[in-house]
């Protein structure tokens, strides 16, 4: 099964009210059974959430990553500042270590915690 990744940028303005709309929207023509395919769930299940009912929180997570959308903006909490990861490199200083090998070992280690927070 692929992993669903979100991106803060571009996410669709949905609401848990709206979630079932949204998602008979996004499906369109398509079929519910070629929909439900694609979010991996069974077509009962996805015509209950085009209904109106709450899906659990696995089907949830599906669901939205499907349609973009972050859960918890669906859910109704808003992007906090705070909530923003921001990545700190500090190194001991040493004469041995020039400026721009230390400057090189911050962006790997913050490259590799974005490809960590990626999987």
């Amino acid at each position: 099964m692929a992993t669903t990744h979100f991106s803060v940028e571009a996410m669709p303005d949905i609401r848990l009210e709206t979630l079932g709309a949204k998602v008979k929207q996004t499906r369109g023509a398509k079929g519910i059974r070629a929909a439900a395919e694609e979010i991996g769930v069974s077509t009962a299940t996805l015509s209950r959430i085009e209904n109106g009912h709450l899906p659990d929180l696995e089907t949830f997570r599906r669901v939205c990553g499907w349609l973009g959308a972050d859960p918890s903006t669906v859910l109704g909490f808003e992007p906090s500042a705070k909530a923003t990861p921001v990545t700190m490199v500090h190194f001991k200083k040493k004469k041995t270590q020039s400026q721009d090998t230390l400057r090189a070992l911050g962006e790997m280690i913050a490259a590799a915690q974005l490809a960590l927070e990626a999987e």
